[in-house]
């Protein structure tokens, strides 16, 4: 069961660290600590894991495959971002 957003992700990696012996348990919190007690080591692998196709924060995927780093595309787009 993949995580549905990167919250969950994060969640899940620190309630594996903790399940694996990484961490101490006494130091999670909220929900990573509900997912330690009620999820197994594998469930929570998968659940940290990135799906398949999204790119890593601060990328775009392009058409062909390749990644490109979003100030790379800002520059190819010709413009700097707006500020509020």
């Amino acid at each position: 069961m993949p995580a549905k957003s990167q919250k969950q992700r994060r969640a899940a990696g620190v309630a594996l660290s903790a399940k694996r012996g990484k961490m101490p348990k006494g130091a999670l919190k909220g929900a990573a600590k509900g997912m330690m007690m009620s999820m197994s080591e594998s469930e929570l692998s998968k659940m940290a894991s990135m799906p398949k196709g999204m790119p890593p924060k601060g990328m775009h995927k392009m058409p062909g495959g390749h990644m490109m780093k979003d100030s790379e595309m800002k520059k190819m787009m010709g413009g700097k971002s707006k500020k509020k």
